[in-house]
């Protein structure tokens, strides 16, 4: 077996590096990538990640070449054509921008998630927004909503790369905001959970609690 020629700047608990994880496990290429453990938030910093990325924000993928991809959705189209099997981003044509506007939405469920993390954990109690983050739960609560009413059937058929960027944010929801009890008022979608949550990719790349 090779040597990993790829690093992943990787924490467990990040759902952008989940939806990584769960695509080089879906893909075979586990064995191609080192990961090295980075903790990064706005009021701390990594310097070897900002090497690598001058955001700061993990994931960040170094390629063999020594070039640096970072953000979730270009580093998953990079490795989606590293790999010999069925593509889980469509080529082209309508049903790729379709998937890629699920899991954009998927996204903005964990933008959503992450930035009431920071506001309710990181920031001074005295200076927490309530009204700012009720407008955040409330993005949640409409993308969730829309996956409920539109689009189980399409989650369904196929574990690519929305059903991918769906799970990881739902089981973020489930990590972060586990009080939410998300599953009463989507109970399609917390169906369709059930069973994707049970595949090796997702319990393989559980996050710790």
């Amino acid at each position: 077996m090779s040597s990993p020629s790829m690093t992943l700047s990787h924490s467990p608990t990040s759902p952008f590096v989940r939806k990584v994880m769960v695509l080089l496990h879906e893909t075979g290429q586990l064995d191609r990538v080192t990961l090295q453990p980075t903790q990064a938030t706005p009021t701390t910093s990594d310097a070897e990640l900002n090497r690598r990325n001058p955001a700061g924000k993990i994931p960040a993928l170094r390629l063999a070449d020594g070039n640096v991809l970072h953000d979730s959705r270009v580093i998953l189209d990079y490795l989606d054509q590293q790999h010999v099997g069925d593509p889980l981003i469509p080529l082209q044509g309508p049903a790729r921008w379709r998937r890629l506007t699920l899991a954009s939405l998927a996204d903005a469920i964990l933008d959503a998630a992450v930035l009431i993390r920071y506001e309710s954990f990181l920031r001074p109690p005295d200076k927490r927004w309530e009204q700012w983050q009720q407008g955040q739960q409330a993005k949640i609560e409409r993308a969730l909503q829309q996956f409920e009413n539109e689009a189980i059937a399409e989650l369904a058929c196929h574990f690519d790369i929305a059903a991918i960027s769906v799970a990881c944010a739902l089981g973020y929801l489930d990590l972060r905001q586990p009080e939410s009890n998300w599953r009463q008022r989507y109970p399609q979608l917390a169906d369709w959970y059930a069973e994707v949550s049970q595949r090796p990719s997702m319990q393989a790349t559980q996050p710790p609690a």
